[in-house]
């Protein structure tokens, strides 16, 4: 998993709450089980404007030329709310973002994406609505986040967030579970030594 310590990046305003797991990826394209290629796929009700995602739809933000290689997300409450899929946070990360910023995330969603290395960041309602209001003012802008010291920068103005300690861990230094699994890899290889040779005398 790559690290997160620091990240600048154009930020991409989604002015609405509720979005749901359905429309970050819906369930059709729900077919595969490796991480790659659902980016494309990613808000496919909104960003097209035909099933076979052909044409796009103009008015969508993702798809304005401002906010092209955008790599931040800003949306409002209950992001990723709805049905359980690790999908989700894949279709966001195989799109290019690499972090979402809004006041509140579903709990299995949040889980999801911090452990496929998407940053959620918490911010007040009041800083969501401030930043969505100046990215829509000046569109292509970019944010910079800091894991590192846990801030959001905006035009020079500072937003801090928290973050569970574990989580931060594992981000900045690039650990999905199964780099925290061989982190022990010596213990795991004494324990299994140590089983035989009981199972050994046992037998």
């Amino acid at each position: 998993m790559e690290k997160f310590t620091v990240h600048t990046g154009i930020a991409v305003p989604l002015n609405s709450a509720n979005i749901d797991t359905d429309q970050i990826i819906p369930k059709q394209f729900l077919l595969a089980t490796t991480r790659k290629g659902f980016g494309k796929h990613a808000f496919h009700d909104w960003r097209y404007l035909d099933d076979a995602e052909t044409q796009l739809n103009p008015e969508f933000n993702l798809n304005k030329p401002a906010y092209q290689g955008a790599s931040i997300l800003v949306a409002q409450d209950n992001f990723g709310n709805g049905s359980s899929r690790e999908h989700a946070p894949w279709a966001l990360t195989d799109f290019g973002f690499k972090a979402v910023i809004a006041p509140s995330f579903a709990n299995i969603f949040h889980h999801n994406a911090l452990g496929n290395g998407l940053l959620t960041v918490k911010l007040t309602s009041d800083e969501v609505n401030e930043l969505i209001t100046y990215l829509e003012e000046n569109p292509g802008e970019k944010l910079t986040i800091s894991l590192e010291e846990m801030y959001v920068d905006c035009a020079g103005k500072r937003y801090c967030f928290d973050l569970d300690p574990f989580y931060r861990h594992c981000l900045l230094n690039g650990l999905d579970n199964i780099d925290l699994t061989l982190e022990h890899d010596a213990a795991i290889t004494a324990f299994e030594q140590q089983a035989t040779t009981f199972m050994v005398h046992k037998a």
